[in-house]
């Protein structure tokens, strides 16, 4: 079955950084555009950062953007998510999504356009 298994998180101080992965099994990698999201406490699901099927094409939030970069290996079926000046906002639980429908701005940004999400890692950023 599908696997999306999330790694790299914990805990860091303000404007350290931290590399997520997220290692994905039992689907056509290089098929799924892939998205990765992050939920705070008593917060909906937001969206963080989208990567197309080959990654030439990629989209931010405006909150992370200059600061977050997100990146793929099709070869080693992961998708990365390299956060550096991290502060205390993004303190969060951040999962991968991987879909293979439309890849679109505003379409990547919606939960529901995903079909398979990982567990989730917490980054927590101390001030």
């Amino acid at each position: 079955q599908v696997q999306l298994v999330e790694s790299g998180g914990g805990l860091v101080q303000a404007g350290g950084s931290l590399r997520l992965s997220c290692a994905a099994s039992g689907l056509s990698f290089s098929s799924y555009a892939m998205g990765w999201f992050r939920q705070a406490p008593g917060k909906e699901r937001e969206f963080v950062a989208s990567i197309s099927r080959s990654g030439g094409l990629i989209y931010y939030a405006d909150p992370v953007k200059g600061r977050f970069t997100i990146s793929r290996d099709n070869a080693k079926n992961t998708v990365y998510l390299q956060m550096n000046s991290l502060k205390p906002e993004d303190t969060a639980v951040y999962s991968c999504g991987a879909q293979a429908r439309l890849y679109g701005s505003d379409y990547v940004r919606r939960p529901n356009a995903y079909d398979y999400w990982g567990q989730g890692t917490q980054v927590t950023v101390s001030s």
